[in-house]
This record gives C-alpha cells, structure tokens and sequence, in this order.
C-alpha cells in the first residue's frame, strides 16, 4: 500500500511531525509519499526514516519536495 501524504506550505517540523503521525498506520514494506515546500523537508523526514529504520529517498519535484519513506522493520532500542 502507498499513502499520500501533502505536506506543501507546511514549516518546519511539520512535515516530520505529520510523516511520524502517518508512518504509524503503515505495515512494513508499504511505502509512505511526502510532498513538501519547505526546504529543510529532506533532512527531518530523511532523519526520522533513519532513526525508525525505514529507507528515504528526496527526489525534486515542482519547486518543492516527494519524500518516499519506505517502511522497514520495527526498530527496537
């Protein structure tokens, strides 16, 4: 299953806080899709995805951002 999560015109640390909030009813190996404007977008998501253990890719797109969260298994500390 893929989610599509529009997080355009939303600032810092939104688009993390919304991503964490949706990342929550996915199972693993669904994949998650962010669309963001604001420019620190890549690095919070790209940093929640590592912590979480899930894998990140920012691709460019329209003057903002498609963040494709990949979910991997649970991380347990």
């Amino acid at each position: 299953m893929t989610q599509l999560l529009d997080a355009r015109g939303l600032a810092c640390p939104l688009p993390a806080i919304k991503a964490r909030a949706a990342l929550t009813a996915l199972a693993p190996g669904e994949t998650l899709i962010v669309l963001a404007t604001d420019p620190e977008a890549p690095v919070d998501v790209g940093a929640l995805a590592a912590d979480a253990g899930h894998g990140f890719e920012a691709l460019p797109e329209g003057g903002g951002w498609r963040l494709v969260i990949t979910t991997g298994p649970p991380v347990t500390p």
